[in-house]
């Protein structure tokens, strides 16, 4: 069984249950929010930290580079001095490099045989000049390499092609070193004519790089190691990890995390691990790349968890210790205001109990002075019960019928006060809507009434135009309450005279037999025939009987032309005056009729034009069988013509085949370029058709100094209609040819010349 409780209760129960649910649940959701944001900027501070040491050391090995680039541009320029002179400059040049820059190990070139001895083919072989320092002394020494092939580390970079920075390596090639030390390499090619001639070089032994890097420690318990582009461990505190493979040294944390192949792509990345002794680690790793290498490498930066969230803990028992005395004070507060409000609530609760029972007076009224929502709240209790008086009052108005009440609206958001309003405005409106439904249903029945008599009247007189109309506008005028009125049809018998012409007219009960002629576009009529509309006037002016309708002796108070349209074709129009003035649903009655009066009168304009039409088919029928036995006789004579051609144009077909095998056959346009050739002269010179069509008249002709003179004149004379016989000689593909040729002008209809024509025979006497 569900307890009933009190509103005290509730709000003890409800409002401190959820308050503080709600206020653990934020409490703790931003405890731990915060303690994320701190663990996520913690993250960031160590990336950064990471990011500024990789660019410090990124610093250092752009100077690196730097130096090995300069030297390695600089020596370009000394490509063709004599050797001895190379070995002894570039000496001078190291040594001081050597001591001005106490990291480096030693400064070394290669020179590659190929590019510099005469007459060597081979892809190997080179020269080495080396200077390194042991103590305080530096020692130099020129030495030959790879006279029977390039070592691996060389070659690899050699074949790169551009500077790098080595992977870290033991140095035990240069002869006469004291020292063999663990070290990286700076490298920088030198192109002569781009060209690969050599390279130059810096060794800075992995010491140096061990001190820069140790110095890196942000937080206590930090540290900071180096990793080549191939995974090689360059710098770290522990020495038992340097020159060791990532794989190796970390071998759990790279399979799962894929570090070699991050930062042989130059990724930033951090992961979380934990090491031997339970301790949670943060590395960060952020990329080095310097110069134009594209081989970067890598610094680690490694963090304990437990040193930077330091102040997340901290900062989580201060909050813990703030939000339970919170919720204390949260629950004292409660009770307070608890009791402050259930009072003067449980008093308005009694009134509305008997406002339920549907008692409504000024006893209900209540006066508080809280000076809070409470107060309101009996303000508003008061303002309810007030207005439910008036609304009880106009409710009874509204019984007895009066529609003209008055309620005025406790605001804008009054939903009954507005509901009553509304019904008032709804039955005064049902009201007005039944007396206006029942003029409605006059109009309909008087319309359909209308429909239906002037329907028997048009099926009545379909046979005859002029009772028609005379039926119709009587009617018409008679039905609408109209005084005269009168139809005029298009009269298109004479093409080359149409009108409206007044075909039937009615006036207070007398036929007026009137003769009126309207041309289009003239008067009312017109206009009413031109616009294809309804023409309505209730303005009409004093002179109205010498308007062109000329209909009826006095002024009316309204006239009305409709025009008789059949599928937007307008075949008359009609046309009404009345000294009432016509109603909206008298308008449209008239309109309606219209259409059906426009189409009875083309019905019977067809059926009369169609008798007509039938006695002129007759008439015609017997004209056309005269006609038809002197075109039989005319068919005759034109058979035996056109078998006369067809005989000639047979003749003209063999003597072109003649033509055609007996002779060469060329086509020319104006310009003596070929448009056309006979099988015969292709088979002849043994030229494909499509190498010869477009070839000039000129191409591959032999022609004599007088016949070069005479070239343009030849051709004007063929232009102007003159045939021409020659003599000429072709060469194609090596073989010459003589003939004899006729050039025939071809003309057009009109006797001008468009092409011209070649007939040629193998001249035998050149032979």
């Amino acid at each position: 069984m569900k307890r009933k409780l009190k509103i005290r209760q509730k709000i003890l129960l409800y409002i401190l249950t959820v308050t503080a649910i709600l206020y653990v649940a934020s409490v703790g959701y931003i405890l731990w929010q915060s303690r994320a944001n701190i663990y996520s900027d913690a993250i960031e501070k160590t990336q950064l930290t990471a990011k500024v040491s990789a660019k410090e050391v990124g610093a250092i090995f752009e100077k690196e580079l730097s130096l090995v680039r300069t030297l390695s541009q600089a020596f370009t320029v000394y490509k063709n001095m004599p050797h001895e002179q190379w070995k002894k400059l570039f000496l001078d040049m190291y040594i001081p490099v050597l001591r001005e820059n106490p990291e480096i190990y030693s400064i070394w070139d290669s020179w590659e045989y190929k590019s510099f001895v005469p007459g060597y083919d081979k892809d190997y072989g080179r020269f080495v000049i080396t200077t390194w320092r042991e103590g305080n002394e530096i020692k130099w020494l020129y030495d030959e390499r790879s006279i029977n092939g390039d070592p691996p580390i060389y070659g690899k970079y050699k074949k790169l092609g551009q500077e790098a920075i080595w992977e870290p390596y033991v140095d035990q090639v240069t002869k006469g070193k004291a020292d063999i030390k663990l070290m990286i390499t700076y490298y920088s090619p030198i192109y002569i004519n781009n060209v690969f001639s050599g390279i130059v070089a810096s060794d800075v032994s992995l010491e140096s790089l061990q001190e820069m890097v140790s110095k890196i420690k942000p937080v206590k318990g930090s540290f900071a190691y180096l990793i080549s582009n191939e995974g090689i461990i360059a710098a770290h505190p522990s020495k038992d990890f340097i020159n060791k493979k990532i794989d190796e040294a970390f071998k759990i944390d790279n399979e799962k995390e894929k570090i070699a192949e991050r930062i042989a792509k130059g990724e930033e990345f951090y992961y979380t691990k934990t090491d031997e002794t339970g301790k949670q680690l943060l590395i960060c790793h952020s990329p080095i790349i310097a110069g134009k290498t594209k081989t970067p490498w890598s610094l680690a930066l490694s963090v304990p968890v437990d040193v930077i969230m330091a102040n997340a803990k901290e900062t989580l028992y201060v909050s813990l210790f703030v939000s339970i005395a919170g919720l204390l004070v949260m629950v004292l507060v409660l009770l307070f205001v608890s009791d402050n409000l259930t009072k003067p609530i449980k008093r308005i609760t009694d009134i509305l109990k008997r406002m339920a029972r549907g008692e409504v007076s000024d006893e209900l009224k209540v006066d508080l002075n809280t000076g809070d929502e409470i107060e309101e709240m009996a303000l508003a209790l008061n303002t309810t019960i007030d207005g439910i008086g008036h609304k009880t009052t106009f409710a009874n108005e509204i019984g007895k019928g009066n529609y003209t009440t008055y309620l005025e609206l406790l605001s804008d958001k009054d939903v009954l006060g507005k509901s009553l309003i509304h019904m008032r405005d709804s039955l005064k409106k049902a009201a007005e809507d039944e007396e206006k439904r029942k003029v409605d249903d006059q109009k309909r029945s008087w319309a359909n009434e209308g429909y239906a008599k002037f329907g028997e009247i048009l099926r009545q007189n379909n046979n005859d135009l002029q009772k028609l109309c005379d039926s119709v506008i009587a009617a018409l005028v008679k039905y609408v309450g109209a005084n005269q009125g009168g139809i005029f049809l298009w009269n298109d018998e004479d093409k080359t005279n149409q009108y409206f012409e007044l075909v039937s007219a009615f006036a207070w009960d007398r036929k007026k037999y009137l003769t009126k002629q309207i041309e289009k576009g003239e008067g009312l009529v017109g206009a009413c025939a031109m616009e294809k509309e309804t023409i309505f006037m209730t303005d009409v002016p004093d002179d109205y009987v010498n308007i062109t309708s000329g209909l009826g002796d006095a002024n009316p108070r309204c006239v009305i032309l409709v025009p008789l349209k059949h599928e937007d074709e307008v075949l008359g129009v009609i046309e009404m005056a009345s000294f009432k003035v016509l109603e909206k649903h008298e308008i449209e009655f008239i309109e309606k009729i219209a259409e059906s009066i426009a189409s009875t009168i083309l019905s019977v304009k067809i059926n009369a034009r169609t008798k007509m039409l039938l006695e002129q088919s007759q008439m015609q029928a017997e004209e056309m069988k005269a006609q038809e036995e002197e075109m039989r006789q005319n068919m005759e004579e034109l058979q035996a013509t056109q078998e006369e051609v067809e005989r000639k144009s047979a003749e003209i077909e063999e003597f072109i085949k003649s033509i055609q095998s007996s002779a060469y056959v060329i086509e020319y346009d104006l310009n003596g370029n070929i448009l056309n050739v006979n099988d015969s002269f292709i088979q002849f010179v043994g030229v494909p058709r499509e190498q010869l069509i477009g070839s000039h008249h000129s191409d591959n002709l032999e022609l004599s100094d007088v016949q070069k003179k005479e070239y343009g004149t030849f051709w004007d004379n063929l232009k102007a209609g003159i045939s021409k016989k020659v003599k000429s000689t072709i060469t194609w593909k090596g073989k010459t040819y003589h003939f004899l040729e006729t050039y025939i002008p071809v003309k057009d209809s009109e006797g001008r010349v468009y092409k011209i024509m070649k007939l040629a025979f193998e001249d035998g006497e050149f032979k």
